[in-house]
């Protein structure tokens, strides 16, 4: 058997290494990450998802949960959190990342090894849901990162509830549907609202 960052060969049959690629071993939310919607070459499969290997070196974290253990993620090893990861003020300093799902690295695991990888898969397909809704009616090329980050940090019910009033007020008469730009700016500002309510730091 014969290993690579995103496939394995066995008897000749390519089998993805993972099987939730929306998820990083190290805790990434890669499926809330702008690079996971670019569009063409750029484009960011996840991790170990299809391509990965010609796209991204592998890593510590891949070595040895994936490559090694079998897992999906950190959170499912019994040893973590071992020392490859950095202590909580390290990661706190750096939550000005512009990489949004870096803020949550540790929150996601500490959850997957609580209550395991299904449901924390369960809950991040409903987020990714909620970011591409967002993506495909209220985006004007320039907020994809702002939905990003929204998606990635502020409760479920928040976004929802912000996603919800900007469809009501953009299909309300007189609001211009065909304006990307309002759209995003409705959005945007509903988001931002919801942001401050629970007081994080989407800009």
């Amino acid at each position: 058997m014969a290993l690579s960052c995103g496939i394995r060969t066995l008897k000749n049959v390519a089998v993805p290494l993972k099987r939730y690629p929306t998820i990083a071993a190290c805790g990434l939310d890669c499926g809330l990450c702008p690079r996971y919607y670019t569009v063409g070459k750029s484009r960011c499969p996840g991790c170990c998802g299809p391509d990965f290997a010609e796209k991204h070196p592998t890593c510590s974290f891949i070595t040895c949960c994936v490559k090694r253990k079998g897992l999906e993620a950190c959170g499912e090893c019994p040893e973590f959190p071992c020392a490859k990861f950095k202590s909580t003020e390290e990661y706190r300093a750096a939550e000005v990342s512009a990489y949004p799902p870096a803020r949550k690295m540790l929150p996601n695991l500490h959850f997957i090894k609580k209550y395991g990888i299904a449901r924390f898969v369960q809950q991040q397909r409903q987020r990714i849901r909620l970011l591409e809704s967002m993506l495909g009616g209220f985006d004007d090329g320039r907020s994809r990162s702002f939905y990003c980050r929204a998606a990635a940090l502020l409760g479920l019910r928040g976004v929802e509830g912000a996603l919800r009033k900007a469809k009501r007020e953009t299909n309300a008469s007189g609001f211009p549907t065909e304006d990307a730009r309002a759209r995003a700016r409705l959005l945007r500002a509903l988001l931002n609202e919801r942001a401050n309510a629970e007081g994080i730091e989407l800009t």
